[in-house]
Order: C-alpha cells, then sequence, then structure tokens
C-alpha cells in the first residue's frame, strides 16, 4: 500500500477504489483502468457491474473491503444523503480508511458537506479532495471532463495524474469546498442556457421555421454553447433519454439557491428554472435527462 505522495507518480502501481457507478462513474472507472492504474469496485447492485470483472477490475461484497484494498478511494454517488450514507455509515469510508489514504468525492454536493468530509478525514489522517465534474455522459466515456477540485493544492497536485485519466480541464479551485462552490456556479450558468434554448426553439417553432436548419445557423454564432451542442438536436426530435438525470439537476440546483440563501444572494433565474424543472418531477419525469425542459415550453404555449 503506498504512503507517500512522491510515489504517486508511478501509475502501476496505484490501486484505486469506485463507489458509484451509474451513467457517469463506470465511463470513469474504465478509463481509469485504461490508463494502467489498478481498479477495484463496490455497488450496492453488485449485478450492475458484474460485467467490470471481464475488464479486470476487482470486485468487492462489500465498501469497507473495496476501501481497505486501495490507495485512492473515489465516489461519485446521487445525492447528499447518499454521501453521508457511503462515508459516515456503518462500514462507511471513513470507518475502513487507512492513514495516508486519498479520498476522493466527485459527486455534485453541498459546499457544507465538503469542508465536513475533509474536516473528519485530516482529523483521521487522510487526504480528502471535493472534485465534481462537468461534462455530462459523453465526457466521462470519453474522458474529456472538466473536474474542479477543492481541498489542499499539495494533495490536488498528487492526484492529478489520476484526475487526467478522467479528463481533459483539470482545475485547482482553493480549498475544500471550492470545488463544489464552483461546480455551483457552473449549474447555475446552465440553468439560464437550457431555459434559453428552451424558449427559443419554441419561439421558432411557433413562427414555423425549420428547427433544424436553426440549430445550424445559430450554433457557430454568438448563441453558440456547450449546451445547444448537446441538446439542442434531442429537444427537436423528442429525444429525452437521460445523459444527466433531471432529478439529479434539481438537486444540483437546489444546493446552489441554500448555498446562496446563506450568502444572502438573490438568484431569480435559477429560481425560476428551478420551479419549471419541479413541475416536471412532480409529472413523473425526474429520471429524464435534463433536455426534457424543452416540453415545459412546448405544454406553455398551449
Amino acid at each position: 500500500m503506498l504512503g507517500k505522495k512522491e510515489e504517486f507518480h508511478m501509475t502501476e502501481m496505484l490501486k484505486i477504489g469506485f463507489v458509484g457507478t451509474g451513467i457517469m462513474g463506470k465511463s470513469m472507472l474504465c478509463n481509469l483502468g485504461k490508463k494502467g492504474y489498478e481498479m477495484h469496485a463496490y455497488a450496492r447492485h453488485p449485478e450492475k457491474i458484474a460485467d467490470l470483472e471481464s475488464e479486470g477490475v476487482a470486485l468487492h461484497e462489500t465498501l469497507a473491503d473495496c476501501v481497505k484494498a486501495v490507495d485512492v478511494m473515489i465516489s461519485i454517488v446521487g445525492f447528499p444523503k447518499d454521501v453521508e450514507a457511503v462515508y459516515f455509515g456503518e462500514g462507511g469510508i471513513f470507518n475502513s480508511a487507512h492513514h495516508g489514504q486519498y479520498i476522493i468525492d466527485m459527486t455534485t454536493t453541498s459546499p457544507t458537506l465538503a469542508k465536513k468530509l475533509c474536516k473528519k478525514g485530516t482529523a483521521i489522517g487522510l487526504h480528502v479532495l471535493d472534485a465534481p465534474v462537468t461534462g455530462g455522459d459523453t465526457g466521462a466515456k470519453n474522458a474529456t471532463l472538466s473536474i474542479l477540485v477543492g481541498g489542499e493544492k499539495e494533495d490536488f497536485q498528487a492526484m492529478r495524474p489520476v484526475f487526467e485519466g478522467m479528463g481533459t480541464n483539470i482545475n485547482y479551485m482553493g480549498p475544500a469546498g471550492s470545488g463544489q462552490h464552483a461546480k455551483m456556479a457552473n449549474q447555475i450558468m446552465i440553468a439560464g442556457t437550457m431555459s434559453g434554448i428552451c424558449e427559443a426553439l419554441n419561439y421558432a417553432k411557433k413562427e414555423g421555421l425549420d428547427l433544424d436548419t436553426l440549430l445550424a445557423a445559430v450554433s457557430t454564432g454568438a448563441a453558440g454553447s456547450a449546451q445547444l451542442n448537446a441538446f439542442g438536436s434531442k429537444m427537436v426530435h423528442g429525444d429525452f433519454a437521460p445523459g444527466f438525470f433531471l432529478k439529479h439537476f434539481i438537486k444540483d440546483m437546489n444546493l446552489a439557491d441554500e448555498e446562496a440563501s446563506k450568502m444572502g444572494l438573490a438568484l431569480p433565474v435559477l429560481k425560476q428554472v428551478l420551479a419549471e424543472y419541479r413541475t416536471l418531477e412532480a409529472k413523473g419525469m425526474g429520471d429524464l435527462g435534463t433536455q426534457a425542459l424543452f416540453t415545459y415550453y412546448a405544454d406553455k404555449e398551449k
């Protein structure tokens, strides 16, 4: 088991554990394996990761066993309550980790919770980083994620090769919680952009414009954006399959709204878009992709 930071450049020696093998996590794990790391995984539903064994991933029956077997433990789960359970629960990461281990939470969660994880981990001799990602399922599959990292800068530098196995835009944002604050800013930007795209497409549709032609015309101009490129065509053609779950975006926006409230900061656009997405979730659409917001505006037209 490695214990010295200077040894972490030796890729073939690093053992990395993963909990959270959903739409994005599974691809992230596999990309690290392709870089030569020895990969380990745990899932509450082992049948969902059974196929990883053929790719050389060591599968563990308990989270504790997975944590004990590795040098670096990565988590990317759904909600803050899941993070709490994974870290503080019986048999969780903090009860199983060994001194000097690196712990990286890549879940989008509360900055306050990120600071709590760091404080607890540091007290027991761990190196804890919060490192939420942006780039969706496509970025996860292609190892082109943007990764926003908070924690000690020395720990970030030690883990940079690991991050580079999953993404191409790796950024140190500041002390514990800063990665999560950066992700909140990212999600606030996305919220307004998604709403604007939906309004614009419904406007053009009402006027009778060909929407595919419109997308081709504006996507390389001033209105172009990653969100337009990723979701514009899907909206137009009714493809609402999830690359990022609508319910998870609601979680993210709610976290951003809570943090803004603590600052005494008003975010009216975020609140509007959050209310729109909550309306869709109440209709049973939480497991669709974020681009399903298009249907909200289509319904308003009627």
